[in-house]
């Protein structure tokens, strides 16, 4: 029988851990549809989005160099609140950049629903995965009611009162703590200094923690250095995992998508592929999110078989500030002193300063921790043995998803896992 090889890029290190931390302003927008989408609706409405702008983060972010890793569904929580008390021309906006296709009202109970699928799974013991919202208000600011409750109802978001104005830097470090308890100390100091100035106004947190081990891990001992190509022509000397296990995969034509499930099966790793090793810029350019969805669907239903995997060992940490490309992506209006957020507040106008986004993942023979947290601050004026053997060994993508409904986790971009 004959040997098929695959390979997939990976960045250096990985235990399992997901968080993500957003801070900005939230208000309700319009009143609930006439006739309320169904759950299963609203949740496939939800994630679909979140995968859109997965990829559409991915292609503005693909031309930096190097490794990538982030939360997309951190980012779009954070700026579902936020979304809450948009309107106008600034809630269009942003609903278009994050593909919120629900009704105002309806958006923030579905983000609190799929919260509540995670918490089901966590309940369960076999992972980790914790999700926490806050927001952390300005002392005696007229924050609107509905606003204040859609986020404490559905996306059970800690209500804090800080004083911006007077103590800046305390307010600072009491929302860094709070992402650094959130996240285990994956992330840390998100809001640098500088980024909360007395004019800040809100910052709304949402933090992710996912920590797993594999359902087959690798054995420690069969761990052993061998060579990553980060390009054709180059290659790089890196602690490679190997074990034979029982994987779903896929290679719909020069690509090969490999499934690693956490304990519980509740979770998973995907690795996208190219064959050839300089193919990943090639991936990344035609990649979109009907033809992931397709493939992704296609893998779910395909059987397991044994295979060897050879997959290396990586850390990622990323930091992304997201102010200038959330801008450019078509929702340039929320961050200028114009921006419409008059269903958080009815006193003088507010605008997002700054989206700060950072993720930390780490894989390795037991599983994966990953983490991530996103702030949106707002202010106001003034992847030749007769069995398969997939080896991981050039750039690839790799996503961290949710069996069930499919939701996006993680996403990132492994070209040198020793970087």
């Amino acid at each position: 029988m004959k040997t098929k090889t695959a390979s997939f890029t990976l960045q250096s290190g990985a235990k399992s851990l997901l968080l993500s931390c957003s801070c900005g302003l939230i208000a309700v927008l319009g009143l609930p549809a006439a006739t309320p989408p169904t759950k299963a609706t609203a949740l496939t409405e939800v994630v679909e989005g979140n995968t859109a702008f997965a990829l559409d983060l991915h292609r503005r972010e693909r031309d930096q160099p190097g490794n990538l890793f982030f939360s997309p569904y951190s980012i779009s929580t954070a700026l579902a609140m936020t979304w809450a008390g948009a309107k106008g021309r600034t809630e269009q906006e942003i609903a278009r950049v994050f593909h919120f296709t629900l009704p105002p009202g309806d958006l923030p109970r579905a983000f609190g629903e799929l919260a509540e699928r995670f918490a089901q799974i966590e309940k369960q013991k076999h992972i980790s995965l914790r999700i926490a919202n806050s927001l952390w208000c300005q002392r005696d600011y007229p924050f609107l009611k509905p606003f204040l409750d859609l986020n404490r109802t559905h996306l059970q978001a800690e209500l804090r009162s800080v004083d911006f104005d007077h103590h800046t830097e305390a307010a600072r470090e009491e929302i860094n703590r709070w992402i650094e308890r959130k996240t285990q100390d994956r992330i840390r100091e998100l809001m640098a200094p500088g980024q909360v100035t007395p004019v800040t106004t809100l910052v709304l947190c949402n933090a992710v923690y996912f920590k797993g081990k594999w359902v087959t891990q690798f054995d420690p001992k069969a761990t052993a250095t061998n060579v990553f190509f980060p390009r054709r022509g180059q290659r790089v000397a890196v602690p490679m995992m190997s074990g034979k296990m029982k994987v779903r995969s896929q290679s719909p034509g020069d690509l090969t998508l490999l499934v690693l499930p956490y304990t519980g099966n509740d979770l998973s790793m995907v690795i996208l592929l190219p064959e050839a090793v300089d193919g990943l810029g090639a991936l990344e350019q035609r990649l979109d999110a009907k033809e992931l969805t397709s493939w992704l669907a296609a893998l779910d239903q395909a059987r397991e078989s044994e295979a060897i995997v050879v997959l290396p060992k990586f850390k990622l940490n990323c930091r992304l500030n997201l102010k200038d490309d959330l801008a450019a992506m078509g929702m340039p209006s929320a961050f200028k002193p114009g921006a419409d957020f008059s269903g958080m507040t009815s006193a003088e106008k507010l605008w997002i300063s700054d989206v700060v986004h950072q993720a930390f993942v780490d894989v390795n023979e037991e599983g994966t921790e990953a983490a991530a947290a996103t702030a949106v601050a707002m202010t106001r004026s003034a992847s030749a043995s007769h069995t398969p053997l997939f080896r991981v060994d050039h750039p690839f993508l790799f996503l961290i998803r949710e069996r069930q409904t499919g939701s996006i986790l993680f996403l990132g971009r492994v070209v040198d896992p020793t970087k």
